[in-house]
């Protein structure tokens, strides 16, 4: 199995579709076994689902992330457990351990546009560490 988290200096980068490096754990039998950071090289939103699948990733742990993300995602059938924050290290974890819940209803956009298709925005509202408060 592989997970991986969006990353930046440790911590889970709140947007998915800006993240600037991916940390990605090889487990097995429910223990990590291998991890390294990937640079993204500056892909997009719409680029990130393919490399998230050419490395072979499961299931990605993230903070916000848009609508359009998250039905490229599923189209792969990758996991999503969105919303989180803090420690990367942690929150892989956390998921081994079976405390971080599958969530993709986190999309929260940072945007002043809607071109993430369906799925929940928060709008004007605003996110707070992630999550959207309604």
């Amino acid at each position: 199995m592989k997970i991986a988290v969006t990353y930046e200096a440790g911590q889970i980068f709140q947007h998915f579709g800006h993240t600037g490096a991916f940390k990605v754990y090889d487990v097995k039998d429910g223990e990590v076994i291998k991890s390294e950071v990937v640079d993204t090289n500056g892909s997009g939103h719409g680029a990130l689902a393919g490399m998230l699948l050419n490395l072979g990733v499961d299931a990605l742990i993230c903070g916000g992330i848009g609508g359009g993300a998250v039905n490229a995602l599923n189209m792969v059938g990758i996991e999503i457990y969105a919303g989180n924050s803090g420690d990367c290290d942690e929150a892989v974890e956390n998921l081994l351990a079976g405390n971080l819940d599958i969530n993709a209803e986190a999309n929260c956009s940072h945007h002043d546009h809607d071109h993430h298709g369906e799925g929940h925005t928060c709008g004007e509202h605003g996110c707070g560490g992630g999550h959207c408060h309604h």
